[in-house]
């Protein structure tokens, strides 16, 4: 297989090459590193989301959406599969690096992630990329600058100029889809943090509704986790048991049942007073090779209901 890296520079150069019809925004900055705005100063678009979500993924799963409905509203969902769980999700996709400067903050992920290679999830897959590119999606309300580049490139250990930084606010209609297709990733994450051997997933398939955009970051932050809490749909396919399954839905957090708007607020938006189950898909089946099926947790749509103001 081909550096992560590598890949999602494939597709980056295609948003690129499709910016105008993508709805977003190219910036080259002093040092040729490429800021791509996906929805910061630019609208995006559902499209923009679905190619950002691809981007995070390192092009290892496929997406698409789909029309259901919430309480008796057709509403827009995400749909996401792969077969490589681990690098997709755990090794690309999740948003394990804080971006901290004097002028930006920012939450990333993506597939530079992985040419650091210092979080827990790439010693459980026991994978390091190597490549001359990195690609960090960037979840913030401002663009990145110079210093972040600068941040990157020293810890991926790539040139400046090979730095691609696809940035997004969580208000925007691409947060709201890349954040719809987190919802694997969520319960891959949770089974890893349990103490199963994430490699043991052989396949993740998922759907999650897109939350309204709403017009602050707090409360854009606060639909999105409804989506996938209340609304998240999980099935996977793993190839050993485990007695600890019914534990990888947000059901199984004692602050479940409220939007979180109302459960944030109950901690003054501490997010890390909370409980860690909480962050999860809402209800996944579980599917053992040769054994069991496990279906774990429930949708409530009343709860989605309230959050997106039906």
């Amino acid at each position: 297989m081909d550096p992560l890296n590598r890949m999602a520079t494939e597709l980056v150069d295609e948003a690129i090459d499709f910016a105008d019809e993508l709805a977003i925004d190219v910036h080259q900055l002093d040092s040729d590193a490429t800021v791509l705005d996906f929805g910061v100063e630019t609208p995006g678009g559902v499209e923009a989301g679905l190619m950002l979500a691809e981007i995070q993924t390192a092009g290892l799963a496929t997406l698409q959406t789909d029309m259901r409905e919430i309480d008796g509203v057709p509403r827009t969902h995400v749909e996401l599969s792969t077969d490589y769980p681990g690098l997709a999700l755990l090794g690309s996709q999740k948003a394990g690096w804080e971006i901290s400067t004097e002028s930006f903050e920012g939450l990333g992920s993506g597939p530079a992630r992985a040419l650091v290679a210092e979080e827990d999830e790439f010693a459980r897959l026991g994978y390091r990329d190597a490549f001359e590119f990195a690609v960090l999606a960037l979840e913030s309300d401002t663009l990145p600058d110079e210093s972040v580049v600068s941040q990157v490139a020293e810890m991926a250990g790539v040139p400046e100029s090979g730095v691609f930084l696809p940035t997004y606010a969580s208000a925007s209609i691409p947060g709201s889809v890349t954040a719809a297709a987190r919802a694997a990733e969520l319960a891959v994450f949770r089974l890893a943090e349990l103490g199963y051997d994430p490699l043991d997933v052989l396949s993740a398939s998922a759907s999650a509704p897109v939350a309204p955009v709403a017009g602050e970051e707090d409360l854009a932050m606060a639909r999105t986790n409804d989506a996938l809490a209340y609304g998240g749909q999980v099935h996977l396919v793993v190839d050993e048991p485990f007695d600890r399954f019914e534990e990888i839905t947000a059901s199984a957090a004692p602050e479940y049942g409220d939007p979180f708007v109302d459960i944030f607020e109950g901690v003054d938006w501490e997010l890390a007073d909370l409980s860690m189950e909480l962050f999860a898909p809402g209800q996944v089946t579980v599917d053992v090779v040769g054994g069991d099926t496990h279906v774990l947790g429930q949708r409530r749509e009343d709860v989605l209901a309230e959050s997106f103001g039906h």
